[in-house]
């Protein structure tokens, strides 16, 4: 198969040749149709992610088509349309048991515990427990968009922040994570404040739901900001970027009783934030981690697209081939583009 390859973190990836994976008896082989490029991937290629076992082959936004399955596999069939959870479940543990695939302490990542699907073929684990069948109206590319920032996304807005009709949610950062919780949460009827530094992204996501936005570079005080707008402060706040700044201001923007949910990955320099933990005491703020969502819970966000109120195509900026995402990964920290690449050429 060709695939994506790097040997030595932050080295520009090669376009390789590979054997084509064998499934595992409780596994498939899915030919790849689409894959998104995510921040996330970048975080893997500089060497952030310890599960990175090298050479490596990235990306864990992947749809397609099931080519192989293992003896074990009840649930799917070869010719199946699927997508699959980045953050898989081994569907034995107790998180697993309780439903909570997304922390499962043996999960299975495509992209990083193993290879993954910037590459025509992807061997995916646990195949029973965490691939979700596609509705024929889904295509590819909207489909493996869905694999890691809007699902992640839609966990974060719906299932731990329990965003409500009418309350104020605060988005720090809109890119593909950011932009897909905005699109969500003006779904489930929330008033959502977009912050970014780029007035270009702002009015992006005004289009996508957003009713304001702030440049964070342009205002002395985000947090005053926002409880301006909101007239006392956001009831959520979603730190969608994952960076020192971010975090502490989607905190301390909060009204009292407020909830905050962590979206974006806190690596490398990031890691360890500042909480204004005096205030999360005393006003009782809710602080909430989100990591990947079940693929049992696919079906309501599924139902969602299906009935027009989420529209995760628009958040696609452009397909690319295998190729030109070398590029596209390696210049995620610093691009200014808006919308995510999907690749669709293998």
């Amino acid at each position: 198969m060709k695939a994506m390859y790097y040997e030595r973190y932050g080295e520009r990836p090669e376009i390789r040749t590979l054997p084509d994976p064998v499934p595992e008896p409780h596994g498939v082989v899915i030919k790849v149709e689409a894959s998104g490029v995510c921040r996330s991937d970048w975080h893997g290629w500089v060497g952030h992610d310890p599960d990175i076992v090298l050479p490596h082959v990235p990306g864990h936004e992947l749809a397609g088509v099931i080519s192989a399955v293992g003896k074990d596999v009840i649930r799917f069939k070869v010719g199946e349309r699927v997508t699959v959870p980045f953050v898989s479940g081994c569907g034995r543990c107790e998180e697993c048991h309780s439903g909570n695939q997304q922390v499962c302490s043996h999960q299975f990542q495509p992209g990083f515990t193993h290879w993954g699907s910037f590459a025509e073929f992807v061997g995916i684990h646990y195949a029973d427990t965490n691939l979700v069948h596609l509705p024929d109206d889904v295509d590819f590319a909207t489909a493996a968009s869905l694999g890691c920032r809007f699902a992640t996304s839609f966990r974060a807005v719906v299932d731990q922040a329990r965003t409500r009709p009418g309350e104020w949610v605060a988005v720090h950062g809109c890119g593909g994570v950011g932009m897909s919780a905005i699109m969500i949460a003006s779904a489930l009827g929330a008033n959502v404040v977009a912050i970014d530094v780029a007035d270009d992204k702002l009015k992006f996501a005004q289009s996508m739901g957003a009713v304001a936005g702030i440049n964070a570079a342009s205002v002395a005080d985000v947090p005053e900001a926002v409880r301006e707008i909101t007239r006392g402060g956001a009831h959520v706040s979603i730190d969608a970027l994952g960076h020192k700044v971010t975090s502490f201001n989607s905190i301390d923007n909060l009204r009292r009783r407020g909830r905050h949910v962590q979206v974006g990955l806190m690596l490398g320099d990031d890691a360890t934030a500042r909480i204004p933990m005096a205030k999360v005491i005393g006003h009782e703020l809710e602080i909430y981690g989100s990591h990947g969502m079940q693929a049992w819970r696919y079906g309501a966000m599924l139902d969602m697209i299906a009935a027009g109120k989420l529209a995760p195509a628009k958040l696609i900026g452009r397909t690319i081939t295998l190729e030109e995402a070398v590029p596209v990964l390696m210049g995620m920290e610093t691009s200014r583009e808006i919308g995510i690449s999907v690749i669709t050429q293998f």
